[in-house]
Order: C-alpha cells, then structure tokens, then sequence
C-alpha cells in the first residue's frame, strides 16, 4: 500500500523548515527584545480542561484521545445501542489534542501563580489541532505564535504589541496595516442605535462590509431583524471617513450618550498617543468594523493585513477579561496577539522575501576521488567543526560529477576538493559554488577565511 499522510497536515521538506525556523527565528527574537519569556504546555490536556471553552462548534472540533487500554470496557450495551457521542466520549475519553494556546496558558497561570511574577509575559510558539474540514490554507494541525501580557490592565501593552507587529514585519520586509477597534465602542453603537441586544449580529454584519458592501451589510441587519431606524442611525457612523483622531471626534459626538463608547474612545486615544510616539514603519489605522472574537474580547481588538497580497489577516489579537475566571482564579486580564505563521510563510514565498541563506547547506563540503583522501580530509572537517563552521563529507570516492552534482542539490556554500597534489601540497582547492571560483588554501588559511 502507498504510504499517505492525514488530510489537513503536511511533511515539511528541508528547503521548507528552513524558511519555516526563519520566521520562528524572527518572531522569536522580537518577543524576547520585548522581555517576554517562552513557555511550553503539553499537546495534550485534559478533556475538562478544553471542553465548552470554545462553544459548541468548538467543542466538535476537538480532537479525543481514547483512554487506554480497554476503554469500552465499563460500557454497558445500553450505552453503546444508544448511540450518543456526547455520552460516549464523556466514558472513554478523557484527554484531548490541545485546540489552541490561549487556553492552556490560562490553565498555565492558574497552576503557577505561586511561581510567575506580574504582570507575567509570556510567548509559545506550539502546534495545535482542529478536526475541521481541510481546505486551501486551513490545516487540521498548524502553529501558533502567541505573545500575552497577563495580570495588568495598562494601555502601555496595548501600544508594546503593536510596535512588536510593526518591528515583525519590518524585519521580514512585508508591508502591512494595523487595524485596531475596540470592543467598548462596539457596544456604544450598538447602545446608541437602540439594539444593545443585538451587538454580535450588528458587529457580525459589519464586519463584511469590504466583501459584500454597504447594501450587503444593511440587508443582513435587515434579515437580523434590526430596525430601520437604527439601521438609518448606523449608515453615517460606518461611511465616517477622516484620520484617526478624526474619525474619533466625530465618535465622540455620536456616542456622547454612551459611557461605555466614550470609554472605547478614551481608551483608543491612548493606546494611539503612545503608539504615535514609537516612529513605527507601518500605519496604524482604527477601523470600526473590525470585531473579531468579539465574545472573547473586551477591549482592544487589533488585526494585520499584507498591503501587496490578497490574504486574510495575518496576525492578530486583542484585550480580555478575566482570562483565568474559567479555571476559578478571578479579576487576571490580559493582552495579547498571535503571529500567523503559515500565511505568513505564504506571503514571504509571494513576494519572494526569503533571504537567500534561508535555503542553503553547509559552508563546506569535503569531495575526494578516493580513500585516502577521505582519510586526508577528516583532520580539515573536524578542525572546521570545532570552529563552529557546518562541514560534511561526502562518505565516498564517488565520481566527482556526483558529488558536485549532491553539493548543489544540498545547498553546500563551497565544495573543499582534494586530489594527489592538494594531499602532496597540504592543501585543498576550494570552490565557492556560487561563482565557481577556486582557490587553493592550507588549513591556517580556511579556517581564517571563516
């Protein structure tokens, strides 16, 4: 039988792991110059841990591990004829694949909060798993790369991860915009236009407004059995134009009967006086349609678009309350975003952003036409190595159109060759793969040269 691999995960090639531990490696340098520290959390926790803590659509998607051993054994043959799941995973599973990091971390603080110091910042860069349909950039297993701050409501970290996102994505070269919101105002307009019970199918609306339009927009709060009138109150707040602390102003006045939406207002003036202070190299933009996990977030809501490539968000994040409430510990709230490590592998392979290193080999590969030079090259290869240079040997006297041909396949900056005369001499003639010059060097002068 041909070997095949699940639908909804991927091997990944050398080629490919090298551009992936590039964008590890960034992402991982800019939360540590930031001051967070890396944490890990198993694979796999307890089913009580991650059941309802993603809604119902969530809970489906989870993936259940079978306790072991005979795990049907305590059914009964009632159990098993009525056909529950619900019921039946409830008896043999107990433990499941983790669905995200957010709520790990949250059991995480919970079970250390004799140990961490707070405000505690934290990064984990994990898979997780969802047992979702596959498609094109939806995966069953994939990465997450989460910065949090936990245990401060200070607006100074609202402000710190936006000058992370910027500083990321300087780094890789990808324009983007920062999209930021806040759940407070939301609410406001939702007060203000008499449908405060209404906030998620309102925000659910609007935020379709740059795929199906302002028409679009108002048929679905019609079909949503929003009225009218607050329909007619919405439009002007939706079609407000202007930048930033224009666009607040004119917020200001509309949602002057809205503690809460002045609230969102004065906390988004904040969070922008501090971010204009910090020279970033992308815009930051508010945008009042962006109301992303809007049951999660309470505060902040900020979101990453690529400017040059038609892709969904590639980072994104926001502030929440009560974080740990759900594991009993109250009153933690916290910041947080995640880099979206895949589609923004996507874009760097787009706009052909890679560094050229990512995809090359070792800086020195040893070829020789027989044993003895094998023997011959060992000393070199180990005194290379001991540098702290990457080095191999082809394990052969191969044909040297082989072992050339196995330099190129493999990315090998310069193939070190060795004959009769270059064993005679005590030298080796490098080659330098990319421009095909060679030079002939003892071993004081190649391992000078790195």
């Amino acid at each position: 039988m041909k070997p095949s691999i699940t639908k909804g995960t991927r091997d990944f090639t050398p080629t490919i792991m090298a551009k992936r531990n590039y964008i590890f490696s960034v992402i991982r340098g800019v939360f540590q110059k930031y001051g967070f520290k890396q944490i890990e959390t198993p694979s796999i926790e307890q089913l009580s841990t991650l059941m309802g803590k993603y809604g119902e659509e969530g809970d489906k998607l989870l993936f259940k591990i079978l306790n072991s051993g005979d795990f049907a054994a305590n059914l009964t043959d009632e159990q098993l004829l009525e056909r529950n799941s619900i019921h039946l995973t409830n008896k043999i599973c107990e433990k499941g694949l983790r669905y995200d990091l957010t709520v790990p971390f949250a059991r995480f603080v919970v079970m250390h909060r004799e140990e961490i110091a707070f405000p505690f910042k934290r990064f984990q860069m994990q898979p997780v798993w969802r047992a979702d349909r596959p498609q094109k950039g939806r995966y069953r297993e994939f990465y997450q790369c989460d910065a949090d701050v936990v245990g401060s409501n200070s607006l100074l970290y609202e402000a710190e991860l936006i000058e992370m996102i910027d500083e990321a994505f300087t780094k890789f070269g990808i324009r983007v915009e920062i999209k930021l919101n806040n759940r407070k105002i939301l609410s406001g307009i939702s007060e203000i236009i008499g449908e405060a019970d209404k906030i998620t199918d309102i925000t659910v609306a609007i935020d379709k407004l740059d795929k199906i339009g302002i028409d679009g927009v108002v048929a679905e709060l019609r079909s949503k059995g929003i009225s009218e009138e607050a329909i007619k109150k919405l439009q002007p707040i939706l079609n407000m134009s202007g930048d930033n602390h224009q666009q607040l102003n004119t917020l200001k006045e509309v949602l002057a009967a809205s503690s809460v939406g002045l609230k969102g207002i004065e906390e988004l003036e904040e969070v922008l006086g501090y971010v204009e202070m910090a020279n970033l190299k992308n815009n930051v933009a508010i945008d009042l349609t962006l109301a992303r996990g809007l049951n999660y977030y309470t505060g902040a809501i900020l979101e990453v678009k690529a400017l040059d490539v038609a892709i969904g968000s590639i980072s994104g994040g926001g502030r929440y309350d009560n974080l740990t409430g759900i594991f009993g510990l109250d009153g933690v709230s916290g910041v947080g975003f995640s880099f979206g490590a895949d589609r923004i592998y996507d874009v760097l392979e787009q706009l052909n952003l890679f560094p050229a290193e990512t995809n090359q080999g070792v800086a020195v590969m040893f070829a020789a036409f027989d044993a003895e030079g094998i023997k011959y090259c060992l000393p070199w290869l180990r005194a290379l190595r001991g540098k702290g240079v990457s080095a191999e040997m082809y394990p052969e006297p191969a044909k040297m159109k082989k072992q050339m041909a196995y330099a190129n396949a493999t990315g090998a900056k310069y193939v070190a060759i060795v004959g009769d005369n270059e064993m005679a001499s005590n030298t080796i003639a490098l080659k330098e793969m990319a421009t095909g010059t060679q030079e002939t060097l003892t071993l004081e002068q190649l391992l000078e040269r790195f």
